[in-house]
């Protein structure tokens, strides 16, 4: 970006209000538009590589170059730049869409080798590398935020000052992009900021340098490229977003990517957005149909029907041990009939059905690894399925579509517990690093595409350990229904901490996500509460609680809708067991919303006062505590200068209210 685009962003950044709530601006979009310009309809590149050893911006003007503007749709443009070299026969095409609602714009860059003989040398395929400029002595800070490496501060979010002269550089961990960091970076200067996000469910990495005149450098990608291409081949690059804020504060501008992400990329199973839900199972390690079906009986009988029934791993004959995956199809043993009969049992009582698969990884004396190793990254020792093989990919298409068909089921549930890299980097010749990798990642997003194609009302849950799979690409296709493994291993009290914190993360980047809860306590449930709600409790325990779980889902269910909304933290995260935690959801456009807050054990205070966001100064709000504490009317302007007090007597405890605006009646007509 040039000096002058960023003394244009800073003028915008004077005339643009400054607003409660959050939104684009017209500061927001015009410095969208004008990063656009320079960028993607000039001669600037917004992506960088070397072919040859020449950097592709200086060879590029000799190249012929081709544009194509198309609209796709009422909030999306997209724009093409194809360069082809007549005399090699290779092409770069960058495509890029703006959206008409958003500040925000994405690109692609691929290469493809249209000759008859070898490319040249491509290093270092960039998806970004470009310059932001705040406004000349800005204090900038990045925002960026812990993966999930099932830890208790999964999804914890970091704040670092960018000083000029210093650089940040963050990387995916073993080939799973959101196991240790997430892919997705906040940069706010008083005036202003941008967010930067990436598609790419490989090893990326990306570097976000202030230099010495104060512009900050972007650089982001596949982490490796130094391979040729040979004839009829292509690579593109990790799918890179840029949104521009200017004005508000940074938590405004992740409330506008929020808005984006449910507009824009929530799945539409149906043409529908997923729903929020409560979904039920039972933890067997080794799953039966008779045992699956005396669960899902005894939940009806506890008068509650979940919305969704899970299988989760094991469902295949698998030696003892649910981790023998590669040989796809129901044990006969344990599923006589299939898994239709636990299909057909639930579609019979409203419920649809989600079942666990992993066809990525293969065990050693499974069918893959036996009859196909030549498909395997590892061969007959087991190891990863190539999914950049055509015909390894055909045959998990085909035959994941046969188990969908054949078993009734609704939702396909992912899991990768394996870190890929390793494989991917052993497969690869010298002068093709990065190639593997590449052709696995693009093979992984067919395979799912075609998947969604042949089932359109299919909906795919993205497991991956938990939440180690949980980048722009992987979310456009999927939500993640268990956002971290941890909660799995941390069922109790000292669990619900973590929970509230991982709410507290995820939040500003995944509007839907979900989680388990173990029975217990209101605390721990509602700690638990997500978009996508479980319990994995035994229904046929004689010391489980119905009324509790009656009360437990029903509530979740009451406030899960503003859980997609705007999200506002209103308290600092903390995994200390001495501090209060808070957050609001809010909905501008009904104006309704929920706040939930946690007393934790050793908090030697029981009351909190919380000062709300994104209200009507003006308007009067009826606010309604759940547990029972009589309505209180408060105007807009007195929650948000002088806060909303919460009490909560016990620790822990905890409480949650909702609001919505008070319906002034219509002065009558006069005849």
């Amino acid at each position: 970006m040039t000096t002058s685009l960023g003394l244009l962003l800073l003028a915008l950044a004077c005339l643009a209000p400054i607003s409660a709530a959050a939104g684009p601006r017209r500061g927001d979009m015009a410095a969208r538009d004008a990063w656009m310009r320079e960028r993607l309809q000039g001669e600037a590149l917004p992506f960088s590589f070397a072919l040859g050893g020449a950097r592709f911006v200086d060879l590029a003007p000799a190249w012929r170059l081709t544009r194509k503007r198309e609209r796709l749709d009422g909030g999306r443009t997209r724009q093409t730049r194809t360069w082809t070299d007549d005399r090699t026969g290779l092409e770069v095409r960058c495509v890029a869409v703006a959206y008409n609602d958003f500040p925000t714009v994405e690109w692609t860059v691929t290469v493809r080798n249209g000759g008859a003989s070898d490319s040249p040398m491509i290093d270092g395929l960039q998806a970004l590398d470009d310059h932001l400029c705040p406004p000349p002595g800005a204090e900038v800070t990045l925002h960026r935020f812990v993966g999930s490496p099932c830890r208790e501060n999964d999804y914890q979010p970091l704040e670092e000052p960018l000083a000029p002269g210093s650089e940040r550089r963050v990387t995916a961990a073993g080939g799973r992009p959101t196991s240790s960091d997430l892919c997705y970076f906040a940069l706010d200067w008083r005036t202003g900021g941008a967010i930067l996000a990436l598609g790419w469910p490989g090893q990326w990495a990306a570097t976000m340098a202030r230099e010495a005149d104060g512009r900050i450098r972007l650089v982001a990608g596949q982490e490796k490229t130094h391979l040729v291409l040979h004839p009829g081949e292509q690579i593109r690059t990790p799918l890179a977003v840029l949104q521009f804020r200017q004005g508000g504060d940074w938590v405004d501008g992740q409330n506008t990517w929020r808005r984006w992400m449910t507009t824009h990329n929530l799945p539409r199973p149906g043409g529908k957005p997923v729903p929020t839900h409560y979904g039920g199972c039972f933890g067997n390690p080794l799953p039966r149909a008779e045992e699956e079906i005396r669960q899902i009986d005894a939940y009806l009988t506890d008068g509650v029907t979940p919305d969704y029934w899970f299988i989760d791993a094991g469902w295949y004959p698998c030696s003892g041990a649910w981790p023998n995956v590669g040989t796809w199809e129901p044990d006969p043993e344990r599923f006589p009939r299939g898994l239709r009969e636990v299909a057909d049992h639930l579609h019979a009582k409203g419920i649809k059905f989600i079942v666990w698969f992993e066809p990525e990884r293969v065990a050693a004396g499974t069918w893959l690894a036996e009859n196909r190793p030549q498909w395997v990254l590892g061969g007959k020792a087991g190891g990863l399925t190539n999914m950049g093989d055509p015909e390894a990919r055909a045959w998990i298409i085909e035959r994941v579509d046969k188990l969908l068909r054949e078993g009734g089921i609704d939702v396909y549930r992912g899991d990768y517990n394996v870190d890929p890299l390793p494989y991917w980097q052993s497969a690869d010749a010298p002068d093709r690093v990065g190639w593997t990798e590449n052709a696995y990642v693009t093979g992984f997003l067919a395979f799912w595409d075609e998947l969604l194609r042949r089932h359109p009302d299919l909906y795919i849950d993205t497991c991956a350990s938990g939440g180690r799979r949980n980048d722009l690409e992987t979310l456009r296709r999927s939500v993640p229904l268990l956002r971290s493994d941890w909660a799995v291993l941390a069922f109790n009290e000292a669990g619900a901490i973590g929970q509230q914190a991982q709410t507290y993360g995820i939040s500003f980047w995944i509007p839907y996500h979900g989680t388990g809860a173990p029975s217990g306590d209101p605390y721990v449930m509602r700690s638990s509460y997500c978009p996508a709600f479980r319990l994995g409790w035994d229904a046929a325990n004689a010391q489980r609680d119905p009324a509790l779980l009656r009360k437990t889902v029903a509530e979740c269910r009451a406030i899960a809708p503003t859980m997609l909304a705007d999200y506002y933290p209103l308290t600092p995260y903390s995994l200390l067991r001495t501090d209060w935690m808070a957050w609001q959801y809010h909905d501008p456009k009904s104006g309704e919303g929920t706040v939930q807050a946690f007393r934790r054990p050793e908090c030697g205070t029981d009351t909190l006062t919380v000062r709300l966001r994104g209200l009507k100064p003006g308007a009067t709000y009826l606010v309604e505590d759940l547990d029972g504490a009589p309505e209180r009317r408060l105007t807009g302007k007195a929650l948000m200068q002088d806060g909303l007090t919460l009490r909560v007597e016990r620790a822990p405890g905890s409480a949650v209210l909702r609001y919505r605006p008070k319906q002034e009646p219509r002065p009558a007509r006069r005849n």
